[in-house]
């Protein structure tokens, strides 16, 4: 396993979309040891997820995990161990509440997101098995920032405004109050 490089905002290949993973692909060591490096390089990073264009991988392939609490986000819910496939994602709410997200892509950042907080979401798992779930909350948010990586979305253009985003250690998360 190897902690592979996060490419930061700028960089071209976060604005592509990524291509289908196929079943005949994920049979491959390569494959399979890109799987592990990307769980090796997000927990590196103290992520809770990491999406494969996020290390110049234009494949729709996400990881997330999230088994303690997390530094970068306190007192959020576990999020279970997960390798998604091809997801697919439609909303079944309107925006909720709003969050406060960070990516490893723009690393040292916050923005303040409004997204549906109910989704349904179809994927395959590593065994290019089909699976379908409503999910909500905090793990719909995480689920839905990565996902948009595979379209060449980030989070910064989906921000509410843009006086709701700044630097970690400058920016008041804790209201959201637009001036």
């Amino acid at each position: 396993m190897a902690v592979r490089k996060i490419l930061k905002i700028g960089n071209p290949l976060l604005r592509q979309t990524s291509e289908d993973v196929t079943e005949s692909e994920i049979q491959t060591k390569d494959f399979k040891k890109l799987i592990r490096d990307m769980f090796e390089t997000m927990r590196h990073a103290e992520g809770v997820g990491l999406a494969a264009p996020q290390i110049g991988v234009l494949k729709k392939l996400v990881v997330v995990g999230q088994e303690d609490d997390n530094g970068r986000y306190p007192g959020t819910p576990e999020v279970p161990n997960q390798i998604i496939l091809n997801p697919e994602i439609t909303p079944l709410s309107g925006p909720g509440e709003g969050f406060w997200e960070g990516c490893l892509s723009v690393p040292g950042m916050r923005g303040y997101v409004e997204r549906p907080d109910k989704i349904r979401m179809k994927w395959r798992d590593e065994n290019f098995e089909e699976h379908e779930e409503i999910i909500e909350g905090y793990r719909a948010i995480v689920l839905q920032h990565e996902c948009d990586h595979l379209f060449g979305v980030l989070y910064v253009d989906r921000l509410k405004s843009t006086k709701l985003f700044g630097y970690n250690e400058d920016i008041d998360t804790a209201g959201k109050l637009l001036d």
